[in-house]
């Protein structure tokens, strides 16, 4: 495998021949954020690695996230301190050593409305927040703010009742851009990385006591693979309980989804140089600065449809658009909702299995099912993960945020190491920076020499650190081999269209879904949900993968037909997007 961990779709053969013919210590199931931390994980401590997604990496919950790299203020309420602790440490791992390029501080304003109730109440928890992270920290201390000085910051918030604010920083991410760093640094440390690429069914020794492997099926061809494996790690989060099923096992504790949504509207419609966070009655509402955009939300309600695409309803929306308007100075409308999009979290639901958080537990867990009577709302579920080994070969991971995905990975692949016979090196992650991180102190300074050395404005050489990092002179120097792939993907967006055919030869995309939807997020930031670069995506990656003119054809009407399944929840009405006849005539 490459040094620089590229995951080439035109190697796919090649990948596809490793898988079937090779013995790998651990194989990995899922390519979410932990499916891919564990890939890492495993992969650098010396273990022979494969990693197989169904999809694409980061399709599921690893996309749909809030974004955020934080500590959970909330959780503080729920006495969940041991969680809180490890998320700020993660947090500054990240910003200031792991992955500086990806992971980024941001400011939020807590706003006050019960001067003498909230400011000692909320204070304290910030105060206790801060001390959590201790002295070495990447981040400011949290400031108090007068209402006036609140205002300044956010002339966009009511000043009916305001009585003043809290201002805190925590760390925001493009999620699926870092879970495929991750997945990429992995393959750096030579694991094996294969998407498309579903477990149907559990390899097992000849006397049946031991998985052994999986069996596998290329949703690209419907060809049938043996992965052969000392280890199976699932990695599955809400589709864990679907695969233990198929792996005929009970496990040891039961997975809740709780759909999170999550509304995008202009920057304009929210006068504010900081992101906030408002209390609800049910939980928090965060407004993430996004670009030119504004991501607002979250939902926290139980899940039981389509785990594949979740989609928003019309409740959900009103209820985010009803609880942001509460503070606003200009109320927000359902006009203004240029996207939406959910996400699934898998809760650990331990009631009545015995399952402890962040430990390996035996099985003994009832099916999954639907939420039982009188169990806790998803809002207060803890956030922590919990590790099961249910068979020798077989471990498992659910529960967990983003933001401890080492944590997660490393727990993950510990228990799965533990019966190997054979002395296994400890985690090393907290020591390995993602690529795109080396010598970024040094990079950045000199954007504007890059910028002159590749003939491009400074802004896109510093577009391309913000999300590649130190590999960044890799799209860069596709752009001086052609000069054509300089230009913008689409009007007013910063993306390039070097930056799909890197897609392609770096990133593993197969599809235009992969480019528009995860490599770059026009799918969410463009009015049109990115319709209008559709055929031009397709014709970049089928000039790279040898795509005929009805294949180019086909990927297109693909990704428009995913775009107007997710219509009745983008939209005011169910019109056909802007640039649809567009996209299609080309």
């Amino acid at each position: 495998m490459a040094s620089n961990g590229a995951l080439d779709a035109r190697d796919r053969g090649a990948m596809l021949s490793r898988l079937a013919a090779e013995r790998f210590d651990v194989l990995v199931v899922g390519g979410g954020v932990t499916g891919a931390g564990a890939a890492l994980d495993a992969a650098s401590r010396g273990l022979r690695v494969a990693l197989v997604e169904a999809r694409d990496l980061a399709s599921g919950t690893s996309s749909r996230s809030s974004k955020l790299i934080h500590g959970g203020l909330r959780y503080l309420e729920q006495f969940d301190f041991k969680l809180v602790y490890e998320a700020l440490r993660e947090r500054d791992l990240l910003v200031s050593k792991l992955a500086p390029h990806l992971v980024k501080p941001v400011s939020f304003l807590y706003p006050l409305y019960k001067k003498v109730v909230e400011r000692p109440y909320v204070g304290a928890g910030l105060v206790l927040y801060d001390s959590m992270e201790g002295t070495r920290r990447p981040v400011p201390r949290h400031p108090h703010q007068s209402a006036r000085g609140a205002l300044k910051r956010a002339p966009g918030l009511s000043p009916d009742r305001l009585a003043g604010a809290m201002l805190y920083y925590d760390a925001q991410v493009d999620d699926a851009r870092h879970t495929l760093t991750v997945a990429r640094t992995a393959a750096a440390h030579r694991a094996v990385i294969g998407t498309r690429l579903s477990a149907v069914g559990l390899l097992r020794s000849a006397d049946g006591e031991r998985v052994t492997g999986a069996r596998v099926r290329d949703e690209e061809t419907g060809r049938i693979l043996e992965v052969s494996a000392d280890t199976v790690v699932i990695c599955a989060g809400v589709w864990t309980d679907l695969v233990h099923e198929l792996a005929g096992v009970q496990a040891g504790y039961k997975v809740r989804m709780s759909k999170g949504v999550h509304i995008v509207v202009p920057r304009a419609t929210v006068d504010s140089d900081t992101g906030m966070i408002l209390r609800t009655e049910k939980s928090v509402l965060f407004f993430i600065p996004w670009g030119e955009h504004w991501i607002v939300g979250t939902t926290d309600t139980d899940f039981s449809g389509d785990r594949a695409e979740p989609v928003a309803s019309e409740e959900d929306i009103e209820y985010i658009l009803a609880a942001a308007n509460r503070v606003l100075a200009r109320p927000l409308t359902r006009a203004d909702v240029i996207a939406v999009y959910a996400g699934l979290r898998p809760l650990v639901d331990a009631a009545g299995t015995g399952a402890k958080p962040n430990g390996a537990k035996p099985n003994g867990a009832k099916p999954n099912g639907a939420k039982p009577t009188g169990a806790k709302p998803t809002t207060k579920l803890s956030r922590e993960h919990v590790v099961d080994v249910p068979v020798p070969g077989l471990a498992s991971i659910a529960g967990g945020k983003f933001t401890t995905y080492r944590l997660m990975a490393r727990d993950v692949v510990d228990a799965a190491v533990a019966d190997f016979g054979r002395p296994v090196p400890g985690s090393v992650t907290e020591q390995v920076p993602l690529l795109g991180a080396d010598g970024l102190a040094a990079v950045q300074p000199a954007a504007g020499r890059l910028a002159e050395d590749y003939g491009v404005p400074r802004a896109v050489v510093e577009h391309l650190l913000g999300r590649y990092g130190t590999l960044a002179t890799e799209v860069l120097e596709l752009v001086r081999g052609d000069a054509g792939l300089g230009r913008p993907l689409a009007e007013g967006h910063p993306y390039l269209r070097a930056e799909v055919a890197y897609a392609v030869v770096c990133e593993g995309a197969l599809h235009v879904e992969d480019v528009l939807v995860r490599r770059t997020r026009l799918f969410i930031e463009s009015a049109d949900s990115g319709v209008s670069a559709a055929a031009d995506v397709a014709a970049i990656m089928g000039r790279l993968l040898g795509w005929s003119r009805r294949r180019r054809a086909a990927e297109t009407r693909r990704y428009l037909d995913l775009v107007e399944a997710e219509r009745p929840a983008r939209a005011v009405d169910s019109a056909p997007a802007p640039g649809l006849a567009l996209a299609v005539a080309r």
